[in-house]
């Protein structure tokens, strides 16, 4: 076969394939830019998805004759000025993305330099490049993009449809607008809702506007600052709580040098920090920029610069770990605010629940509780005793304390259907569930005692035999090692047995052998983890199920109370081992509006 030079047409072609795969990656790159070039607004407008039309706007700089007409040729830019690839500081750089779009479209520019005396213009239709001409634009450019990927059907016929490619560039902006707080950005269009990011003020304060902006009120309302700096790889950023998880990775937004990317460090990284904490197949939603030299990054790993190679991966990832576990241990209790979610209950139950029509007509005043003499002449008499809850806690028996009102779980008022602990706080209430609440505090602890000075043993006075399947106690023998360090001492017994001789004086008195089957089957679904820590971890979070205060069990008020104060000072108690929230609180204002007070 005779090896030919393909013409320029088809060179273009085939790198506008490696650059712009649909409409989203046309819009990331003209808007990378005009950031480039210094806008402070962007405006960009879609017709069918970004198909037939993507026209971007800025207020930036803007570009004379000459460099316009080089602006449309292949491995030409304004963002090398030394030729040095290993630091860029810029977001566009590769001096493709014009040209490989007008190979596949038709593209007309308009801009004006800072100064000049009139705006010039050019079209590319298809790779064809027509003369720079005088025009009347007044300032920054205007580049639309028409019929893309016209002239390569096989490229067209693979694109979502326009809904779906109009969502694509809408995220797309989400994440350069989390980046550029100072910038304001307009996306019209059919097929998707108006997007329109006001420019914000620098600092902690303008940033958290933006995110809230961009990813909603809710999202910052559940999260918490992230900060942390080590060998000059700094990390900021805002992550969402544990119990505020999502059922994709989709709110994951992470930045590289102003950067947006999807790099599978980053993600591993996050998905890390957050394991002891999230429900299985559930996801963290985070903000998180990294910050570093240029050259300690490569940015030119991927065509579309989605991807990023560090220079000390393991510096990164370290960092980013241990500065969301840190930021997540700070929070100590905290949990998502459930009241929205609790008041749509209620006010659901209580629609339900409303009289019909039929029963409020034949409604007879005289059976109403608030009827004169009712309770008299044999009626039934409302005595709070027979609905006392399971632990009186009543204010006309054991009067609140201050101090445990003031506290921010409040002070114990009930236990309802010994399960769930009722507090009154300064200005609301607050529902907790005894079960979850206290597997978590007990997990804690015991890896508090791991890591001090290993889990603490008690021998039992006669070992005991647990028989479990061959694989089981194949896979429990196996473990031995790992789970005498975490203070279960087994040893095999014959085919399909296993004998516990010691187990964590923690746990006191406790049913070995359910413990044990539980173990094993732990180990049988975590075969798969990485990392011992993390199997003990898991193994840990089945021995603290086992001895917590379990659901049906009558509690005092000072047991109670006590279990609130212990919540208050253990990090990450706002959430069981399970990742479920182990408490939600009503605020007085959420209570009035369920009764029409508000």
């Amino acid at each position: 076969m005779t090896v030919r030079l393909l013409d320029r047409v088809t060179i273009d072609r085939i790198a506008a394939g490696e650059v712009v795969e649909r409409p989203a990656s046309a819009v990331k790159e003209l808007v990378e830019n005009a950031l480039d070039a210094g806008a402070r607004r962007i405006e960009i407008a879609l017709e069918d998805g970004g198909r037939r039309l993507i026209r971007v706007i800025d207020d930036g700089e803007g570009m004379n004759a000459a460099d316009l007409e080089l602006a449309v040729e292949r491995h030409a830019t304004s963002k090398l000025p030394d030729g040095d690839l290993s630091a860029i500081a810029t977001l566009g750089f590769r001096g493709e993305a014009l040209p490989s779009i007008g190979s596949v479209a038709h593209l007309s520019i308009d801009t004006r330099a800072a100064g000049a005396e009139h705006g010039v213009s050019i079209r590319v239709d298809a790779g064809d490049k027509r003369p720079v001409q005088a025009s009347s634009w007044p300032r920054g450019a205007r580049i639309e993009v028409r019929d893309l990927f016209a002239v390569t059907p096989a490229r067209l016929k693979f694109l979502k449809s326009p809904r779906a490619e109009a969502q694509a560039v809408a995220d797309i902006l989400r994440r350069i607008a989390l980046a550029h707080c100072d910038v304001s950005f307009v996306l019209t269009g059919d097929h998707l809702t108006t997007l329109s990011y006001r420019a914000t003020e620098p600092g902690r304060e303008g940033f958290a506007e933006r995110v809230a902006q961009v990813l909603g009120r809710e999202f910052i309302d559940n999260a918490f600052p992230v900060e942390a700096e080590r060998e000059g790889v700094r990390i900021v950023g805002f992550a969402g709580l544990p119990t505020w998880h999502r059922a994709t990775a989709t709110m994951q937004y992470a930045f590289v040098n102003g950067r947006p990317v999807r790099d599978r460090l980053l993600a591993g990284a996050i998905r890390g920090a957050y394991v002891d904490f999230l429900p299985a197949g559930r996801h963290a939603a985070i903000v998180l920029f990294v910050e570093c030299d240029p050259r300690e990054v490569d940015v030119n790993v991927h065509p579309a610069k989605a991807e990023v190679r560090f220079r000390d991966a393991g510096l990164v990832r370290g960092l980013v770990v241990g500065a969301l576990k840190n930021a997540i241990a700070a929070q100590g209790h905290r949990a998502a605010t459930g009241a929205e979610a609790a008041l749509a209950s209620f006010q659901m139950r209580g629609a339900a629940h409303a009289w019909s029509g039929a029963r409020a007509a034949n409604w007879d005043w005289r059976d109403s509780p608030a009827a004169p003499g009712f309770g008299e002449a044999g009626q039934a008499t409302f005595d709070i005793g027979e609905v006392a809850p399971s632990a009186d806690a009543r204010a006309t028996v054991a009067p609140a304390s201050e101090t445990d009102t003031q506290a921010p779980l409040g002070a114990a008022r009930a236990q309802v259907h010994e399960t769930y602990i009722v507090a009154q706080t300064r200005d609301g209430v607050v529902f907790i569930d005894q079960h979850a609440a206290h597997e978590r505090l007990v997990y804690e602890k015991l890896k508090r005692q791991r890591d001090e000075h290993g889990v603490a043993r008690q021998g039992l006075l006669a070992p005991e035999v647990v028989d479990l399947d061959e694989a089981s106690a194949a896979r429990v023998a196996a473990s031995a090692p790992e789970l005498e360090s975490l203070g279960l001492v087994v040893e095999p017994f014959g085919p399909g047995a296993v004998l516990v001789r010691e187990t964590p004086a923690l746990l006191g008195r406790t049913d070995v052998r359910r413990l044990v089957a539980d173990i094993a089957d732990t180990l049988a679904e975590d075969a798969s983890l990485q990392g011992i820590e993390r199997r003990l971890d898991h193994v840990l979070a089945t021995l603290a199920c086992h001895h917590s205060v379990r659901a049906g069990r009558r509690l005092t008020p000072d047991e109670m109370n006590a279990l609130l104060r212990e919540m208050e000072a253990t990090p990450g108690s706002g959430q069981c081992n399970h990742g479920r929230p182990t408490w939600v609180e009503l605020k007085l204002a959420d209570i009035e509006k369920l009764f029409g007070r508000r």
